[in-house]
């Protein structure tokens, strides 16, 4: 799933995204942390993981997703 960055505060590593489609998703620092990316600005794409309703996994459009794991478990890089 792809979006683009709405919002994004370094302090916090936290921030929300625009799907396609105009809904707004917040993801939190593990989400962000869990992408390996160091910052993100207003207005880029990303690519999105979501578990259980909620971004597990923000990172670049360029770089690929971590495979999933067993259902519940967090994703690895």
């Amino acid at each position: 799933m792809q979006g683009t960055v709405r919002a994004f505060d370094a302090a916090t590593r936290s921030g929300s995204v625009l799907l396609d489609d105009g809904t707004e998703l917040s993801f939190d620092g593990a989400a962000f942390d869990a992408g390996g990316l160091r910052l993100l600005r207003f207005g880029q794409r990303v690519n999105l993981a979501l578990d259980r309703g909620r971004i597990s996994v923000v990172t670049l459009s360029t770089f690929p997703l971590p495979a999933p794991g067993p259902p519940g478990e967090p994703r690895t890089p």
